[in-house]
């Protein structure tokens, strides 16, 4: 590997050893890198925003989701939330009973179908996310600090436009 090439443009070590061992295969490595590199990103964020934002507040990243949801949409039906937060209805069952005891968000039972509940923020939870999001936003900005204003528009760009691709 050329060592004038900056720490981002330089392969992983996956990258390395997937080439190596695939290499003679007729594969499009550019997409694989690419959707890959997607996965290794996602993570990567995920565990250090867990660890550096989210633990002292006690909560997961799908914790922290929900309650972002709930701030930014208001009250929804539990099955509209799972959606919104891309998790499983039974994943997110067990997400919102958590909060329920930490006093952050409430059940409701709808009125037209007892069986249908909807999840609102409690005011433990506005605060818990009014005062985290900032930090948490701090965080995102360390995360792309590497890059320019031009760059975040396009990564943020491409990256919709693999989430097109791949809800359509």
């Amino acid at each position: 590997m050329p060592s004038g090439l900056s720490r981002e443009e330089r392969l992983l070590d996956a990258e390395v050893d997937i080439q190596a061992r695939l290499g003679d295969q007729p594969l499009d490595f550019d997409s694989m890198q690419a959707i890959s590199n997607i996965y290794r990103a996602a993570a990567a964020v995920r565990r250090t925003a867990e660890r550096e934002v989210l633990a002292e507040a006690g909560l997961s990243w799908g914790g922290f989701t929900i309650l972002w949801v709930l701030w930014v949409w208001g009250e929804m039906e539990a099955a509209q939330l799972a959606s919104e937060c891309d998790l499983a209805k039974g994943t997110l069952t067990g997400m919102v009973s958590t909060l329920e005891k930490q006093d952050r968000v409430v059940r409701t039972r709808m009125q037209a179908d007892r069986r249908r509940v909807t999840v609102a923020l409690t005011p433990a939870g506005l605060s818990t996310i009014e005062h985290l999001f900032p930090e948490f936003n701090n965080f995102e900005a360390k995360m792309s600090s590497g890059l320019n204003t031009a760059e975040k528009h396009d990564l943020a760009r491409l990256l919709r436009a693999v989430t097109t691709n791949a809800s359509e």
